[in-house]
């Protein structure tokens, strides 16, 4: 090998370790946008666990509060009228393991988001129950949506793993020091 050919591997070796990494070629908006996107998603859960916790009024009154004794699953469920699955919701609506898996996933999501840490998880955990929402209502066309495809249920779902794929949790949260703890570097999927 020559001289002259050694020099350019030399170069090429260079000039690729100069090369953007893929995952960092977010600008310090689009960034900062996906942090405000993560903080305004991790609210929509948290607002859910706490309005059927507490009953603050929105949508679940205080008379029908979880620490009421009331089913955070059984109004959504049991109203199921459509689909090939309503009789699968119907069993499992008001159940204790189906209000404490879902009140769990809508904590944890929410709390995830906020923190910026275990947002493969988030994502996964919301994934999982954004689907299970949206074949709730199945077929949409019979629930006077106004997509046969799509709902906020998909859309939610698609946030999430977005905002894991991009590591939406190291602006603004604690996701880059999360990443550098030795269990997580050992799990990735912890990430």
């Amino acid at each position: 090998m020559s001289t002259a050919h050694i020099h350019q591997v030399s170069q090429r070796v260079n000039h690729l370790e100069h090369v953007e990494a893929p995952g960092s070629m977010l600008t310090k908006t689009a960034a900062r946008t996906l942090a405000v996107l993560r903080y305004a998603t991790g609210s929509v859960f948290l607002w859910a666990f706490a309005d059927k916790t507490f009953g603050l009024g929105y949508s679940t009154p205080e008379a029908k509060a979880w620490i009421h004794g009331g089913n955070p699953t059984k109004g959504f469920l049991a109203n199921v009228d459509t689909g090939p699955l309503q009789g699968f919701f119907h069993t499992i609506a008001g159940t204790w393991y189906a209000n404490w898996l879902f009140m769990l996933a809508l904590l944890g999501i929410g709390i995830a988001l906020f923190a910026g840490i275990g947002l493969r998880i988030a994502a996964a955990a919301g994934t999982l129950l954004m689907t299970g929402m949206w074949l709730a209502e199945f077929p949409p066309t019979a629930t006077a949506s106004t997509n046969p495809f799509t709902d906020y249920h998909i859309i939610y779902a698609i946030v999430l793993i977005a905002l894991a794929a991009a590591y939406a949790g190291h602006t603004w949260g604690l996701g880059r020091a999360w990443a550098k703890l030795p269990l997580v570097q050992r799990n990735r999927w912890l990430i």
